[in-house]
């Protein structure tokens, strides 16, 4: 079954990648994965945050805006980063020797400011292409949607300038209207989208007065929302390359994001639970499906369930919602 694909211009074996995550600060690990079948890896981010505390060598930039010592909990500590800037361009730089699978470097940050400049080097330290993760939580009140869109697109402006390489956005899912942001970022150089970020939601200890981070490995269920927006822009965007991430644990998770039109998706979850092995047995899964539905191949089945495919698309989208409300109501929930 020829399970291969191509996303962000590289050809792929299989649609399996492994998302941004600490299993890459581990070049055993990294080995292990590609053993597995991994198709490229994602390193973790590092942060605007970790690249302007480098230059100043102080956390004064962080802590000057704080106004109450309850608050400061919100703020990343020095420790908390997994490694430095200079620690992460000669990681990107040893896995590339230790392993044949593309290797995506990747950029956290909110400003368009000097630290982009650090793009350059991920690339000089020999990355595939870059993933930027735009992380950020519109909390002002006079900040309008447009400013908060501009945001991300002064960033893909700004490092297309800088690179060659291909540039991915990782996106949230909570933009007003992300169908016109994502031709934007085409327009300013982006050449895909990741689908989609997962805000870690914190807690508040009530005694200690303290924000608790909590983090909660995903589930099947997070994919539906990927599936919807994978739907929707994969027929209205064909030259984006799109990658899910999210949700995706199991071989029928890959096989219904690449029918909604994903490239490549990203695996974290399922990997840190089940170990390296488990992208064999997705592998493996994804091509006795493909054989089942009669496919001969991955990107004879890519987009067979997008929304190009309706005339009508917020028609069908407020169908199924009328018809979803009236099965609850007569007792008869959807199967899915």
């Amino acid at each position: 079954m020829d399970l291969s694909t191509t996303y962000l211009g590289l050809r792929l074996p299989n649609p399996l990648v492994v998302g941004a995550s600490p299993l890459c600060d581990d070049l055993d690990m990294v080995r292990r994965l590609e053993d597995a079948g991994a198709a490229a890896i994602v390193m973790h981010s590092v942060f605007e945050e970790q690249i302007v505390r480098e230059r100043t060598r102080t956390a004064a930039d962080l802590d000057a805006h704080v106004d109450f010592a309850e608050a400061s909990s919100f703020l990343p500590r020095p420790p908390e980063f997994h490694l430095r800037p200079d620690e992460y361009l000669e990681q990107v730089r040893r896995i590339r020797a230790a392993v044949a699978i593309p290797v995506i470097g990747s950029l956290n940050g909110v400003t368009a400011a000097g630290w982009l400049g650090y793009a350059k080097l991920i690339q000089d330290a020999g990355a595939s292409a870059l993933e930027l993760n735009t992380y950020y939580i519109a909390s002002d009140p006079s900040e309008d949607s447009a400013s908060v869109e501009r945001r991300t697109l002064d960033i893909v402006r700004t490092v297309r300038r800088a690179v060659t390489i291909p540039i991915a956005v990782k996106l949230s899912p909570f933009f007003s209207a992300l169908a016109h942001l994502a031709a934007a970022l085409e327009a300013a150089g982006a050449d895909g989208l990741v689908l989609f970020n997962r805000f870690y939601q914190p807690d508040i200890d009530i005694v200690e007065l303290e924000v608790v981070p909590v983090h909660h490995a995903s589930d099947p269920s997070e994919l539906l929302l990927r599936l919807r927006w994978l739907a929707i822009l994969s027929g209205q965007r064909p030259r984006l390359a799109l990658a899910a991430t999210g949700g995706v644990h199991g071989p029928h998770d890959v096989v219904k994001a690449v029918m909604a039109g994903a490239h490549a998706v990203q695996l974290v979850s399922a990997l840190l639970v089940h170990g390296p092995a488990h992208l064999r047995t997705v592998h493996d899964g994804v091509a006795r499906t493909l054989d089942e539905l009669g496919y001969a191949s991955l990107s004879e089945m890519r987009g067979c369930m997008n929304l190009a495919r309706c005339p009508d698309a917020s028609a069908l989208e407020r169908a199924n919602y009328v018809r979803v409300l009236h099965s609850w109501r007569d007792g008869t929930p959807p199967v899915r």
